[in-house]
């Protein structure tokens, strides 16, 4: 067994890597919301070019089953950790890049088409980065303690996303809105190679999952993965990645869409707004943190399946919150909201796990986990800013609820949601 120390440093890799990669994924969804849209895009209608770039930020939720597919395919054949470190690599490169790129008034329609680019190139790393980082975490975890081992990666989410909101929040206040929208929102994509590189530091420092390393004392692993995986384990999958739509249609309402509903339709000054997502955002990593010790008293399944039902409870709640144009009901609003997502979110890194047997379980996790993103996370903010257009903020409140409804049905559905009788995972 190994020591303490060992699994602290295994839990801290994950972490780490996890708040680096989701950091520089919402760096992009905020400069998106703020200035991607007038920076990238032709037109004079501030509500097109804030489509058009919400639209860039769904290009990345189509990547990710891409790379889950090539990231869970060398995953499940030569490893977790070094697959890890290349998905790192290649999301902080994408990133990084983006700090260099040529606006539309200098570069004309090539400037939109390498900022798709590049976005598919974060979506491509970030594809195989959450599958491998739960793995790491579950397949390390000591005997009860899966729900809270597997909880750790998904605190990345909330940490990636006060560093990114926290640095855009900063540079408001410390620059005129003309440098921000000329040079400013291009720092944080220049901070973003410090934390990749200590992202790689923790990672290369850390060794292969027993999970992993039981199954290659066994036989040889599956030669094409997503073949098996598809012939064998489908309605797992398929399960799985209904299951997880809730997550991300709650997140990115709550964050992106929120954000430039406030501040581009409401009037809300953006720092005020950045500001109070800043600390809504500690409610969700409060709901994760809790969410991990019930699912170890209970079942994953189980905590996802309350978690979905308050979710819908969110989607009714939005429009006396966030509409009411009261900063203290937009307050309370988000605060539930991402409270509610921890519990749809932090489970998910021992329920997904649970579902595959480990020749397939890296790319049985990410398949699932990216599908589901480009169903409630990738074409969310362009329905959410279509529908508001169309009927007001009811009818995004009626997409999150009916959307939250789809994940609880589906996990109703599975027998995992409701049982124990997962795939076992062998526990150190």
């Amino acid at each position: 067994m190994p020591q303490p120390a060992s699994h602290r440093r295994i839990l801290l890799a994950s972490l780490v890597g996890t708040s680096v990669e989701f950091y520089d994924f919402y760096i992009y969804a905020t400069a998106a919301s703020l200035v991607f849209g007038q920076l990238f895009f032709p037109s004079g209608d501030a509500s097109v070019q804030l489509l058009a770039s919400y639209a860039s930020l769904a290009v990345a939720f189509f990547a990710r089953p891409v790379g889950a597919w090539a990231f869970g395919h060398y995953g499940d054949r030569i490893g977790r950790k070094s697959t890890l470190v290349a998905s790192l690599m290649l999301m902080g490169g994408s990133t990084l890049a983006i700090a260099f790129l040529p606006t539309y008034a200098t570069a004309g329609m090539l400037a939109p088409i390498l900022l798709c680019v590049l976005r598919f190139g974060q979506g491509f790393g970030l594809g195989g980065e959450w599958g491998g980082a739960a793995l790491l975490a579950v397949e390390n975890a000591p005997a009860g303690k899966r729900g809270r081992y597997g909880m750790v990666p998904q605190l990345g989410a909330p940490v990636g996303f006060i560093a990114a909101n926290g640095l855009f929040l900063i540079l408001g206040l410390l620059m005129t809105p003309a440098q921000f929208l000329a040079w400013g929102w291009r720092v944080p994509f220049l901070l973003s190679v410090v934390l990749v590189g200590l992202g790689l530091w923790v990672r290369l420092k850390i060794s292969e999952t027993p999970a992993f390393a039981a199954m290659m004392e066994e036989g040889p692993p599956p030669s094409v993965p997503m073949g098996e995986l598809l012939r064998h384990h489908w309605r797992r999958a398929l399960g799985g990645t209904f299951g997880a739509v809730a997550c991300f249609a709650v997140y990115y309402i709550a964050t992106a869409f929120a954000l430039g509903y406030a501040t581009k339709i409401l009037g809300v000054n953006t720092q005020l707004f950045l500001g109070l997502q800043l600390a809504a955002i500690l409610f969700m990593a409060a709901g994760i943190a809790l969410s991990g010790v019930w699912a170890d008293r209970t079942t994953p399944g189980y905590v996802l399946a309350w978690g979905c039902a308050g979710a819908v409870v969110a989607g009714f709640l939005l429009v006396p919150g966030l509409g009411s144009g009261s900063i203290p009901a937009m307050f309370a609003s988000l605060a539930f909201a991402l409270f509610v997502m921890g519990f749809v979110y932090g489970p998910l890194g021992a329920w997904l796990p649970g579902l595959f047997p480990a020749r397939v379980r890296y790319t049985g996790v990410s398949l699932s986990f990216n599908m589901a993103g480009i169903i409630g996370g990738g074409l969310t903010p362009v329905a959410a800013q279509a529908l508001v257009e169309r009927g007001g903020l009811l009818l995004v409140g009626g997409y999150l609820a009916a959307l939250s409804l789809l994940s609880l049905v589906a996990l109703l559905l599975m027998r995992e949601a409701r049982s124990r009788a997962v795939v076992p995972i062998p526990t150190v």
